[in-house]
């Protein structure tokens, strides 16, 4: 993932509605007068997060007859993990480390 698709995709995350379109897409997809059933705004917005979710690359939309659904794409949630996981990962071994000192800290007193 390159910095400007993490950049999209935080900030597409980073409002509440998408996060709850992201959450809902989770469970299989949906069109968007599905998704806008869940908020009390337009169908017009919801598209327009949609739009936004689009750019980031987490969801796409597909044709089915008249129906264009919306879904979620894993791929792109799997690169999210992956970054934050390499902080993570980096962060538990500083802890692990420091837990070693402490203890031998602790039995040299």
């Amino acid at each position: 993932m390159t910095v400007d698709t993490l950049d999209l995709a935080f900030a597409a995350l980073a409002d509440p509605v998408r996060r709850t379109i992201v959450a809902r897409l989770s469970t299989g997809p949906a069109t968007v007068n599905e998704l806008a059933d869940l908020f009390p705004i337009s169908k017009q917005a919801v598209s327009k997060h949609i739009a936004v979710l689009t750019t980031a690359g987490l969801i796409t939309r597909s044709r089915d007859g008249q129906r264009r659904p919306c879904h979620l794409d894993p791929a792109a949630l799997e690169a999210l993990t992956g970054w934050i996981d390499g902080y993570r990962l980096t962060a538990e071994r500083q802890y692990r480390r420091l837990d070693a000192l402490l203890s031998t800290l602790e039995e040299q007193s």
